[in-house]
């Protein structure tokens, strides 16, 4: 599918725009803060969003974090872009930190996650859709386009669609095949339904390339949904899909986010292991790959990953076999060229996890090591990278170094709800590896737990989910009472927690809930 760009004068023709995007560009925006070009609000958003309506202006909103490799993704190939930065003044650009003291609670009313989510308001506070963030560049400001240009919000497309409207538009389809069904969360489509209903979406979409890009978001969500909650899959037509757009030069181009990203996904889906069926289709998905990995178009850290897919595909049937001679070498190859490839210090903080994960899953554990250590001393996060280091002992079994780099990335991060994170994280590897080792988890819990105390909006969203996460661990952990001692220590300290929030706040139910007797 080739969106030509539409013209600026398209673009501004309020007349023709649901969404009133203004004929001037936005100016003077109370608490606007210029970064790299984009004036973005980075105080109250009530207030950013009363701009917006008072003035008719759309309003984009990036949620997002320092560490996080795809938000430095977006933000080295997509926010630096001269023709978003253009675009930029015709809407109100807002970025929310989710380490900023009201992240979290925002998160909550927006319905927003995932780093990086990023979605596009009418002037009135309508979402108009939500933006993929794993696409190409300028993949991204053609949805973007699209989604300015929209008629109505995608979930009254949506709905039309499923009532089987025909008078949908190519634009309405497109918009629908190139929303972010991964970050969703539940604006649409309850989770469940999402596999089946953009599998139906397939179904009545035109034929042609939207069509087929519904077709495979369909099989990417089926994949990652749980086996009883995965819709009926026709195996072959599935196959013949697939083949289809992995011969297509540029069909492969156009969906690339998908090919390099769930290659194993999909493919284990769709055919059965050792099968003859699987040995064509991993082949064909190979020839697409190697033509991604090699296409300058793309980001480094794209294709980085378009070599890491060709990895998990050779380790689909053997998960532990070795792999072959060339593919090692290729992923070292590329490894090491885009790393002297690479500059901007936003840049590298996605293209060398990229290349750490490429290197991870080929088995090469000490190479990976070595890119990760040299990295600790050049990023803005490298507590980000200590997490992989983590992660890489635990593979080789060694579980002293994978705690010790799991302690150091939470005593080294930044920013309070990163830090509960990071935390969250560290507790529940000492509870999984260190289970007897009572002294350091409750030096750990009691960490986590004073900093809750001090935190602000700290059982909302991300939050909530870190302490939700150890509250089920550590009663699962206590689950015979033979760590009731200190259990009922961190439960008394958390407790305490509790008590000084007022008791209407649904703060205060979310915190006695994560240690409720119940659970112990």
């Amino acid at each position: 599918m080739n969106i030509r760009p539409l013209a600026l004068s398209v673009l501004l023709a309020a007349s023709a725009l649901a969404v009133s995007v203004p004929s001037h560009a936005v100016t003077e925006k109370p608490g606007a803060q210029a970064e790299a070009g984009i004036a973005w609000y980075k105080g109250d958003v009530d207030s950013a969003f009363s701009y917006a309506k008072k003035h008719h202006h759309p309003l984009f909103l990036y949620w997002g974090a320092v560490w996080c490799p795809p938000c430095n993704q977006v933000k080295a190939t997509v926010f630096n872009r001269q023709d978003f930065i253009s675009r930029s003044r015709f809407f109100v650009p807002v970025h929310l930190d989710g380490d900023s003291p009201s992240a979290q609670k925002l998160g909550a009313r927006f319905k927003v996650r995932g780093y990086p989510t990023m979605i596009l308001f009418r002037p009135d506070g309508t979402e108009i859709t939500r933006l993929p963030g794993e696409v190409d560049s300028a993949r991204y400001l053609q949805v973007l386009e699209l989604g300015m240009n929209a008629g109505r919000p995608v979930k009254e497309t949506l709905s039309a669609a499923l009532a089987g409207d025909k008078k949908l538009s190519e634009d309405d389809w497109r918009l629908l095949a190139w929303y972010a069904w991964d970050e969703d969360e539940a604006q649409l489509i309850p989770p469940k339904q999402l596999p089946a209903t953009v599998q139906r979406l397939a179904g009545a979409c035109p034929p042609g390339d939207t069509a087929l890009r519904l077709g495979l978001r369909a099989l990417v969500l089926t994949a990652a949904a749980a086996p009883e909650e995965r819709p009926a899959v026709d195996q072959a037509a599935a196959n013949a899909l697939v083949l289809k757009v992995l011969g297509d030069a540029r069909l492969a181009r156009d969906n690339m986010d998908i090919l390099v990203n769930s290659a194993a996904d999909i493919a284990g889906l769709i055919t059965a292991p050792q099968s003859e069926a699987r040995a064509k289709l991993v082949a064909a998905w190979n020839g697409a790959l190697k033509g991604l990995a090699d296409d300058a178009s793309l980001s480094k850290a794209d294709r980085l990953t378009a070599v890491d897919a060709e990895v998990t595909l050779a380790r689909l049937d053997t998960p532990n076999g070795a792999l072959d001679a060339a593919l090692l070498q290729e992923v070292r190859t590329r490894v090491a060229a885009a790393d002297v490839a690479t500059t901007n210090q936003d840049e590298r903080q996605s293209v060398i996890y990229s290349a750490a994960e490429a290197l991870t899953d080929a088995g090469l554990l000490d190479e990976s090591d070595a890119l990760l250590n040299a990295e600790l001393k050049r990023s803005h996060s490298p507590y980000y990278f200590m997490l992989k280091l983590a992660a890489n002992a635990k593979k080789r079994g060694d579980n002293t170094a994978a705690l010790n780099w799991y302690e150091q990335a939470y005593n080294t991060s930044k920013g309070p709800a990163t830090r509960l994170q990071w935390g969250s994280t560290y507790l529940s590897s000492l509870l999984e590896l260190a289970p007897d080792d009572e002294k350091r988890i409750e030096q750990a819990a009691d960490n986590v737990i004073r900093e809750v105390g001090s935190m602000e909006n700290a059982f909302y969203e991300r939050n909530r989910t870190a302490l939700e996460k150890i509250g089920h661990k550590l009663s699962a952990w206590n689950s015979a009472g033979k760590h009731d001692t200190v259990f009922q220590h961190v439960r008394k300290q958390l407790g305490g927690v509790c008590e000084k929030l007022p008791k209407g706040d649904s703060q205060r139910a979310a915190c006695e809930g994560v240690l409720s007797p119940a659970q112990s």
